[in-house]
């Protein structure tokens, strides 16, 4: 009981801290600015629309690709979930 435990607190602790870089990447990517805080423009210079080639193509692929973060962080909450019922259904209390 006490080993799921553990391994669980160590899975959602290192879930816990990949959710911000996986943020920022996603945004980077899939963001409607570019590095120089720019917005991007379908009649924009070529020097202004770097990083911004995902968002001009298909501004619905962006919009969907920035939505990683969050299910990403609601399937660390469901194994914080299992890990905890697994444990507590072991040690008979539920």
């Amino acid at each position: 009981m006490i080993a799921n435990l553990i391994g669980g607190f160590i899975s959602i602790l290192i879930g816990v801290s990949l959710i911000g870089p996986i943020a920022v990447q996603i945004n980077t990517i899939a963001g409607s600015t570019n590095t120089t805080g720019q917005t991007c423009t379908a009649g924009g210079a070529a020097t202004a629309q770097v990083n911004c080639q995902l968002w001009l193509s298909s501004t619905w692929g962006a919009t969907v690709l920035q939505l990683v973060p969050g299910f990403f962080a609601l399937g660390i909450l469901g194994i914080g979930i299992a890990v905890t019922y697994s444990s507590l259904r072991q040690a008979g209390i539920v």
